[in-house]
């Protein structure tokens, strides 16, 4: 993998870990806020709703960020042209010798 694309994925997994602590403990503490009463509940529910959708979001950009370095890494596997000619060479031998 190319440095530039190491460097943008550390990057993204950093802030994407950065993100989900930072949203986990702002939900601890609304969850904590919401125990005390049901009108506190309603008040900020929907903040709470949309802190869950933060971490939904950080998920489905790790699943991506997984998928794209796993894509490359298959990629980088393919035969190579020295893998290719060691393996011509070989069935042309094996040709020869019947």
């Amino acid at each position: 993998m190319d440095k530039k694309l190491e460097t943008f994925i550390e990057q993204a997994t950093k802030n994407i870990t950065d993100d989900r602590a930072a949203t986990k403990t702002l939900l601890m503490t609304l969850m904590k806020y919401m125990t005390v009463s049901e009108d506190r509940h309603k008040e900020v529910g929907l903040v709470a709703a949309k802190y869950l959708e933060t971490l939904q979001r950080s998920n489905e950009q790790l699943v991506k960020l997984a998928a794209l370095v796993q894509k490359k890494s298959n990629a980088d596997q393919g035969i190579s042209e020295l893998d290719k000619q060691e393996l011509f060479d070989l069935i042309n031998s094996s040709e020869e010798e019947e």
